[in-house]
């Protein structure tokens, strides 16, 4: 059997593109030695080559997840959610590995392929949960907008809570991070692009909200039990420019009720 070329692959950034590219890897026998997109730098060392997104192939490679079990599609599909460092490297040789494995690539937890992974995948859920009590909406008009900086992708993984919490509500929830927002209006949600949200001074009614919240947060303290570091532990400080009770009244960054 010839060896598989390697190559270093270019596409839109998208999970469609991404997948687009594995099923060229294997109609063209090709190992990926990197991913890239037109924005990043390239390297020099392979040759490269552009991959178009086709929805087609992409839909044959989602559907082969079905080979990896449970567990192996889980990873396959979340770790693309991740801020793991060369996430679709990673991705793919997790893929090759449960492609030979099949349904036992979930529990083989020693194999550094699979580990490496699943502990992005834990962070990804754990920050994704994280974040179920900490986004704080600010009421925009009769619109409910709330504003986050997470490392993963969270949004699609809470989505289903916070339009299952709000079914009534016309909310949005901004992602700094990857300059994308969840819509949702009663009935209907999607994640959007946005590049930036500019948020109008807060009304009298809103800012009497955010100062009956963070006098709430002050009053339920208690002072002999006061550890900043315990606190830390539970509410990463990473967390606070965003959450309302961190923030004066006049603080840009901290819409919330």
């Amino acid at each position: 059997m010839s060896a598989w070329s390697q190559v270093v692959y270019t596409y839109d950034g998208t999970y469609a593109g991404f997948l687009s590219c594995v099923f060229d890897s294997y109609a063209h026998r090709e190992e990926p030695a990197a991913f890239r997109t037109p924005e990043e730098p390239q390297a020099l060392l392979w040759p490269e080559r552009a991959v178009d997104t086709d929805e087609a192939h992409a839909q044959r490679v989602l559907r082969s997840f079905g080979k990896l079990g449970g567990a192996g599609a889980r990873l396959a599909v979340r770790g693309f959610l991740t801020c793991l460092p060369e996430k679709e490297l990673h991705l793919w040789r997790f893929l090759k590995l449960g492609y030979e494995a099949g349904p036992s690539v979930g529990r083989m937890l020693t194999d550094s392929r699979v580990d490496v992974l699943r502990k992005a995948v834990w962070h990804l859920e754990h920050e994704a949960h994280m974040y179920k009590g900490f986004v704080r909406f600010s009421d925009q008009g009769g619109f409910l907008v709330a504003q986050i900086e997470p490392k993963n992708w969270v949004l699609p993984l809470f989505a289903g809570h916070f339009t299952a919490r709000f079914g009534g509500e016309r909310f949005l929830i901004f992602d700094r991070t990857h300059g994308e927002a969840l819509v949702h209006q009663p009935g209907r949600w999607e994640i959007v692009p946005m590049d930036d949200l500019e948020l109008a001074p807060a009304g009298a009614e809103e800012r009497q909200y955010r100062a009956l919240w963070r006098r709430f947060y002050d009053t339920i303290a208690i002072e002999g039990r006061y550890n900043p570091k315990c606190r830390m532990t539970h509410m990463p400080k990473r967390y606070w420019a965003m959450m309302t009770e961190f923030q004066s009244d006049g603080d840009a960054l901290g819409p919330g009720r």
